[in-house]
């Protein structure tokens, strides 16, 4: 990174980033960090309910991202003492610290599509309990 024609590097956690914008992407990157996020950026939700809010991620990958935003401090994971266990997922603070930037995606993604594309009414069966 050039700051005043220096050179930097960015050091964090171990690891060297070469511009601030590789380090927020190490947080928010990837296929279903952000769209994590951005259904937690209200509200706690169980594990359950942000699978049905993301269709396409598979129990295994939201799990794995899950832990790894936890691990980076982005999200709390609280278990109740109940039978069955309840465990809920919230923003940390760090994490709400993440919503004006995520809000922007969405609307840049928003204007794009309007721009661009459509937005098309999906209508979903309710999946059949074997």
């Amino acid at each position: 990174m050039i700051v005043n024609g220096k050179e930097y590097e960015l050091k964090l956690h171990g690891q060297t980033f070469h511009c601030a914008l590789d380090v927020t992407m190490k947080y928010v990157g990837g296929k279903w960090k952000s769209v994590v996020i951005w259904y937690l950026r209200k509200d706690a939700r169980r594990f359950s309910e942000l699978r049905k809010n993301i269709p396409d991620i598979t129990e295994k990958m939201l799990s794995l991202t899950l832990r790894q935003l936890e691990a980076d401090g982005i999200l709390e994971r609280t278990v109740y003492a109940e039978v069955p266990p309840r465990v809920e997922y919230k923003l940390s603070a760090q994490g709400k610290s993440l919503l004006p930037l995520v809000e922007e995606m969405a609307a840049w993604g928003r204007k794009k599509t309007k721009d661009e594309g459509e937005m098309v009414e999906v209508n979903r069966k309710p999946k059949q309990k074997k």
